[in-house]
Order: structure tokens, then C-alpha cells, then sequence
């Protein structure tokens, strides 16, 4: 199993659709007992969060997003967890909006 992402921050690595996280978004994690949650801005979110839980290198979480533009939006996400050989932390992910039609797999990365 990687490392704790308790403390950790966390970028999308490139531009996800208008409206969505992005290489300006930021990622702050926190996990305890199996429990993860994160808060998110950047880019055309103003504040997100989201909350789940850890099976070894599986987060399931819902994520809710407020945006620029004055919208909401949520959703589920599923990721794996990696460790990069420079030691950092890398989710592969894979996500579908809840409160709105599309789907889509993101890769975000520790910050170095």
C-alpha cells in the first residue's frame, strides 16, 4: 500500500473540460482509519470537497464542486493509488458526474 495521503496536496496533471478541475486546481488530503477527504479549489472552482473511504490503494469517494460561474456540481469517483519512482503520490481516476450527464478518467500527482 502507498504512503498516508493525510497532509498531502495534490494537482491534476492537464485540463479537464471548462467547468471542471484543472492544472490550476489544488487538492488538500487528509485520511484517518481508513477515511479519506480532501478540499479543492483552483481554476474554475471556487470550493469543492469530497469524502470517502481507503481499501489499501482504492479511494471510493463523492466529490461536490462549486463553480465560477455560480454552479454546482457533484459526483463519484473511484481512484488508484501509486507511488511514483521519485517517491511522490499519483490517483488514476476514474469519475461520473451524478448531478449532470458525462464520465470521464483524470490523473492527479503530488505536488513536488
Amino acid at each position: 500500500m502507498a504512503r498516508s495521503l493525510d497532509g498531502l496536496v495534490l494537482a491534476p496533471v492537464v485540463d479537464q473540460a471548462p467547468g471542471q478541475v484543472g492544472t490550476g486546481t489544488r487538492f488538500s488530503y487528509h485520511e484517518q482509519d481508513g477515511r479519506i477527504w480532501a478540499e479543492y479549489s483552483g481554476g474554475d472552482v471556487v470550493r469543492g470537497h469530497l469524502v470517502g473511504t481507503r481499501e489499501g490503494d482504492r479511494l471510493d469517494f463523492r466529490y461536490v464542486q462549486l463553480r465560477t460561474d455560480g454552479t454546482t456540481a457533484s459526483g463519484h469517483c473511484v481512484s488508484s493509488v501509486t507511488e511514483l519512482p521519485d517517491g511522490r503520490v499519483r490517483l488514476d481516476e476514474t469519475w461520473a458526474w451524478e448531478s449532470a450527464d458525462g464520465s470521464g478518467t483524470s490523473v492527479v500527482e503530488q505536488l513536488r
